[in-house]
């Protein structure tokens, strides 16, 4: 199973805004311990890189990867820092050229038909439907899917998610997984409220177990 099968077994994916890395292994703890072993760490703070590092090396059982790739160092250096895979806001053919040269499985972000056909043209068959609420909800990736159903292209979901929308999004079965910030807070993890993550984390899992 490769590593985008492994997370559409969990079928959520917390999307984590991390300011300091001490922070970095109680999260993955909370997480762990929520039944929910899997993290997309945004790289826009300059505590992103080591909190992949330190997860990566001291977490073993965590599925940790990085959000918000916008350029080609940026692909090196998550995967340098052992992140086992990568997800971008939108679809920059070179950035995503170099992930699948280096062997990173990357998501890219789409909002259009143009976007999906980049991506395609890659051979890459897993994409982030971002910002999934304010682009138009679940009619219009329902309407953005069906012309690409015959490829086996599937969808992840983020932005605008939230634990009542989530499950309407994963009976897609174009979707597989979605994304969702609210897991895991930035408020949460500054504040260490580690037990409310633990929480928010099952209870997500639960959903999204169905």
């Amino acid at each position: 199973m490769d590593i985008l099968d492994q997370i559409a077994t969990h079928r959520v994916v917390p999307v984590i805004v991390i300011e300091n890395a001490d922070d970095a292994l109680p999260l993955a703890d909370a997480l762990l311990e929520g039944g929910l072993p899997v993290a997309e760490i945004t790289v826009r703070t300059e505590a992103a890189i080591d909190s992949i590092r330190l997860i990566s090396k001291h977490r073993p059982d965590m599925l940790v990867g990085a959000g918000t790739v916008l350029t080609e160092d940026q692909v090196h250096a998550v995967q340098a820092a052992g992140a086992a895979f990568a997800l971008a806001p939108g679809t920059d053919s070179l950035v995503l050229s170099e992930a699948v040269r280096v062997g990173l499985p990357f998501v890219p972000g789409v909002m259009t038909p143009s976007d999906i056909q980049t991506a395609l043209r890659v051979g890459c068959r897993r994409v982030k439907f971002f910002p999934a609420a304010a682009s138009g909800g679940l009619d219009m990736l329902k309407s953005l899917a069906e012309p690409y159903r015959h490829t086996g292209l599937r969808f992840n979901p983020t932005g605008g998610i939230t634990p009542e929308t989530m499950n309407d999004w994963l009976n897609l079965d174009f979707v597989f997984a979605v994304g969702g910030s609210w897991i895991a807070s930035a408020s949460d993890i500054s504040e260490h409220r580690w037990d409310r993550i633990v929480v928010k984390a099952e209870a997500a899992r639960q959903v999204a177990q169905g």
